[in-house]
């Protein structure tokens, strides 16, 4: 198996953000169903927010050797996180598991170069009924040089996303969170230009910017954001053959 090492050191600085995971963990909270497959583990900061819920089984996939050290590290109570295993490899790698209700990729999609065969692999991981989630940064205008520093591929909208579906996964949600932060990215893209954000201005964005956010995200319909979700469901077999 080829040696991978993910090139960005801002996980330990976003997993502070407090505001902001349980944000978005409580926007896509009912979809996740009980069997997880997890692309993109990282130091395991995703299941930390869901361990609140006790699932059937919890796979959490990472490429990044010493990140699975990490997480092997920190999640050894199955008090904690039951039924949690990890696998070191992608997707390409991934044999013998069945299949999975939900799939999950939380900031992680952006980093695969092929994302749209990335997409047809998993998809026949899922089962009948089953979704995959998606959370990536939004608009390829607000690219940086930090997206570029922390292996980021591509930003996406609706349009790029929805380009990389394949047939047989339908559409289910697919909305901008985070309407606020959208303006800062935007002031740094054009102004300020850093390559790294401080744990100040985490801080600073997660306590006031999430918050009011939260705020304007249902005023404006979840239309603009610098995150992006998307939630694809895979139909049943008896749905597949309805006559609609």
């Amino acid at each position: 198996m080829e040696t991978f090492n993910y090139p960005g050191n801002e996980l330990d600085v976003f997993a502070t953000a407090k505001n902001w995971k349980a944000y978005w963990s409580g926007e896509i909270e009912k979809f996740v169903g009980n069997d997880i497959l997890e692309i993109g583990a990282g130091i395991g900061a995703t299941v930390k927010v869901f361990a609140r819920k006790r699932y059937t089984r919890w796979v959490g996939v990472e490429p990044d050797e010493g990140l699975c050290a990490v997480i092997q590290k920190e999640i050894v109570d199955p008090k904690l996180i039951a039924n949690y295993s990890l696998f070191k490899g992608t997707t390409a790698s991934i044999h013998d598991m069945g299949t999975f209700d939900t799939v999950l990729y939380i900031d992680v999609l952006e980093h695969i170069e092929d994302d749209q065969a990335e997409f047809v692999r998993v998809a026949q991981k899922v089962r009948g009924g089953g979704r995959i989630i998606v959370i990536s940064p939004a608009h390829g205008l607000l690219f940086s040089e930090f997206d570029r520093k922390i292996g980021h591929y591509r930003r996406y909208d609706k349009k790029s996303l929805r380009a990389i579906v394949p047939d047989g996964l339908q559409v289910e949600k697919l909305f901008y969170l985070d309407s606020v932060g959208l303006l800062a990215s935007l002031a740094n893209k054009l102004v300020l230009r850093s390559d790294s954000p401080t744990l100040a201005q985490v801080q600073l964005w997660d306590r006031v910017m999430v918050r009011l956010s939260k705020i304007l995200d249902r005023i404006t319909l979840h239309r603009i954001g610098k995150t992006i979700v998307c939630v694809l469901r895979k139909p049943r077999g008896d749905e597949k053959n309805a006559v609609l």
